[in-house]
């Protein structure tokens, strides 16, 4: 069954503001809760907000971690083996952690999340402002030594470029268990426009549930195509499309974004 849980919140994403688990050797579940500040302060009040991962951990009656760094769930995509991949553009903005080297932000995260190498890709989507670029529009680990990334095979985007640079760097990088990483591209960016606001409608933003993928669409010819490429990374899970796209993108987020796993133990 489904449980529905009150508790207040500014805005709806909550991959960015809920917590992010990490378990021990002995299967301990930790909820880890990172500073919030509304991306950089765009969004005031953001009270609640930076709150909720702890009022959910209390409630859920689960362990938690406070870390006195400004971080948000979908500036990670994580192989669970130590691997990382991050955006240079969020995770450096000096809306987030001004006086933060990388290599300090490094060093938290290995204490706290269990890093141990980093993929530190350039760029985010170029128009995503709200977030100054998180890298779950961008790039996921599909699971240890392959990284999926986003392209845009129109060459009048600027996305064109910008992904272009990205799958480059991460062409041959070298993961925390010495493989070098097999990146697969779905190479379809679509936009929508609705009310004058232009957005991009990255595949990328998916959910991997128990047993399913599902990915936002957005009613593009090449629905069907990229939903394949995603799930041949996927075996022995049922990947599908949610026609959700559009309106989540135009409120600044995807599937991934709303959503936040907790594992079992």
């Amino acid at each position: 069954g489904v449980e529905v849980v009150e508790i207040p919140i500014d805005d709806s994403w909550f991959r960015d503001s809920g917590p992010i688990y990490v378990t021990g050797d002995a299967g301990a579940r930790t909820a880890v809760d990172f500073a919030f500040n509304a991306w950089g302060e765009k969004f005031p009040p953001w009270d609640d907000d930076d709150a909720v991962a702890r009022r959910w951990a209390e409630h859920a009656g689960h362990d938690t971690t406070s870390v006195d760094l400004v971080f948000e769930g979908g500036s990670i995509s994580t192989d669970g083996e130590g691997s990382f991949v991050t955006t240079i553009q969020c995770l450096m903005h000096p809306n987030r952690n001004p006086t933060l080297t990388r290599g300090r932000i490094e060093q938290i995260l290995a204490a706290v999340l269990g890093l141990e190498s980093m993929l530190w890709l350039p760029h985010g989507l170029a128009l995503d402002d709200d977030t100054d670029g998180h890298v779950d529009n961008v790039a996921a680990f599909a699971r240890p030594g392959v990284l999926v990334v986003q392209g845009c095979d129109d060459p009048g985007e600027p996305d064109h470029l910008l992904m272009d640079v990205n799958r480059r760097i991460a062409d041959g990088w070298v993961d925390a268990r010495g493989r070098s990483v097999e990146v697969v591209e779905v190479p379809v960016l679509p936009f929508r426009e609705r009310d004058g606001v232009r957005v991009p409608v990255p595949y990328l933003n998916y959910y991997v549930g128990n047993g399913f993928v599902a990915v936002p669409t957005c009613g593009h010819p090449a629905d069907a195509d990229m939903l394949a490429i995603i799930a041949e990374q996927y075996p022995g899970r049922d990947t599908f499309g949610l026609g959700i796209g559009e309106i989540l993108a135009i409120g600044g987020g995807g599937i991934h974004c709303i959503t936040q796993q907790v594992p079992a133990v």
